[in-house]
């Protein structure tokens, strides 16, 4: 495994580190809203999924939606951070047009959940940590609408008070692509739970990406005094949807302000905006502070006071993690570690592959599903859902291998014309004549032919041999030439055990 190093950008004077936290908004899944009966459904006509709790009609009172606490303390829970049994709501006041009540109610000083950690494996083979500074509930805002008219903005409310929960991290992540790996990381971990569905599309999971640069050894000074001075000053970019865009976005703004910094400049505190259209960030407004929303406690909800017994209820509940699944893929079918990170990765992948390795070789059932399966689905662009091949059509394929009846190269065909047609691998052999030829009487004369033709390369086999080598190189060419000849079917391992016979070595 490779060792965790920083990851340094080049300036004009000198080199520097990027240092970034997130703040993860991810929307709970449950079927009604924090504090309202309304429906969470998405694709509804504007404003038809509003209650009037969501649109602030005078008098309306929240009522808090258990499900959506539930939800929180099972995340909370499988980030390994500390819930807490006592926890209070609170009043964010900011305008906005789409916040019909002139506030958000959310959490501030006593959030539903404390301290955690997450994993994280980077794409480069080294896992690093990072923090969870807390987990907080809050509703989420209505959407203004720009485009209908070219004088007025229209507002939907549809969204008005869906339950969020805000994921903030400790300034832990040290490169783009650490970003983006975290975020992937956690979407996991949140599928698994069942508690967001992770749809960056629909916005239903996205994240605010908080960038500072520092002179190589800022974030060292940072972690031994743990003052946040030593990071830089930081700026936020506002809901990025998508693994590439936090990456791109992170990249641009770390830039921006090293170019600022060695100008001579200062880099303000800001919230800002990314344009993916143009790979760029812009200003969208000054960073507020927390006395700026002048919060203070909800005096319409009373505070959560959670059991102990309830909060290890939900525990004893917990599905398997994407980490302890990666350790039982390896444990129980042999996987190698890399092969058990991508199938435990997404629950629907480790359900799909242990569907296909059931009863099978564990190793070639991973070859497989990730490499084939997963590789045609990825570059079509399709969702594991809309596979052409189901699991139990893929393990039939494997069965003809492992049973010799097809060889590893024929299967490649084959499994392209499963995609093409949607049948069953037994049917395209059957239909298509494709069974390997294990017939060692059949295969020695295609042998034989194949020497006989070629007097030149046989004398280079043994030369070689005699030089040495143990794989002669043209001993491959004699096994390409006869395997072309027998139009692919000859049975691979017989081929080469009676062309070494026949050659003599």
């Amino acid at each position: 495994m490779t060792t965790r190093t920083p990851y340094l950008i080049s300036g004009r004077t000198g080199d520097w580190e990027v240092v970034m936290g997130l703040e993860v908004h991810a929307q709970v899944a449950s079927k009604s809203k924090l504090f309202s009966g309304a429906s969470t459904a998405f694709g509804a006509d504007p404003n038809t999924n509003v209650s009037l709790v969501d649109a602030a009609m005078p008098g309306m009172l929240p009522v808090i939606n258990k499900f959506c606490v539930e939800q929180a303390v099972k995340t909370g829970l499988g980030l390994n951070a500390q819930i807490n049994l006592y926890s209070r709501f609170d009043r964010k006041n900011y305008f906005y047009p789409d916040l019909p009540q002139g506030y958000q109610i959310s959490q501030f000083k006593s959030p539903i959940v404390g301290e955690g950690q997450v994993e994280v494996e980077a794409d480069e083979g080294y896992t690093f940590t990072v923090g969870i500074e807390r987990l907080h509930l809050e509703q989420d805002a209505g959407k203004s609408i720009h485009d209908l008219d070219p004088n007025a903005t229209y507002v939907d409310l549809n969204r008005s008070g869906v339950a969020l929960m805000e994921i903030v991290s400790k300034p832990d992540i040290r490169s783009p692509a650490e970003a983006a790996a975290y975020v992937k990381k956690l979407r996991s971990i949140l599928i698994a739970l069942d508690t967001c569905d992770g749809d960056m599309e629909k916005g239903n999971l996205r994240a605010d990406v908080n960038v500072s640069v520092c002179r190589p050894g800022g974030y060292d000074d940072y972690q031994a005094t743990g003052s946040l001075k030593k990071l830089g000053t930081r700026c936020e970019i506002k809901n990025v949807n998508s693994f590439r865009f936090i990456q791109m976005a992170a990249e641009f703004e770390a830039r921006r302000q090293i170019d600022i910094l060695e100008d001579g400049g200062k880099i303000d505190q800001e919230t800002r905006l990314y344009n993916a259209d143009k790979n760029e960030t812009r200003s969208m407004r000054s960073k507020e502070d927390a006395h700026d929303y002048r919060y203070f406690p909800d005096p319409d909800l009373l505070p959560l006071e959670l059991s102990r017994k309830w909060v290890e209820e939900i525990r004893a509940k917990l599905p398997e993690l994407p980490d302890q699944k990666r350790a039982r893929l390896v444990k129980d079918y042999g996987l190698k570690d890399y092969d058990a990170g991508v199938i435990a990765s997404d629950t629907e992948k480790a359900t799909f592959f242990e569907s296909v390795a059931k009863g099978r070789d564990a190793r070639l059932a991973a070859n497989w599903v990730t490499q084939e399966l997963f590789g045609y689905l990825n570059k079509e662009g399709l969702e594991l859902s809309v596979s052409p091949v189901k699991a139990e059509q893929l393990g039939g394929l494997i069965d003809l291998i492992s049973n010799n009846t097809i060889s590893g190269k024929i299967a490649k065909d084959v499994f392209l014309k499963m995609i093409a047609t949607g049948d069953a691998a037994v049917k395209i052999v059957e239909r298509e004549g494709l069974k390997q030829v294990t017939d060692t009487g059949a295969i020695e004369k295609v042998v034989d032919e194949v020497i006989a033709a070629n007097p030149k390369q046989v004398e280079e086999v043994k030369a070689q041999r005699a030089a040495g080598h143990e794989k002669p190189k043209t001993l491959g060419w004699f096994v390409g030439q006869i395997m072309k000849a027998s139009g692919g079917k000859a049975n691979p391992g017989a081929v080469n055990e009676i062309l070494l016979k026949k050659l003599g070595l």
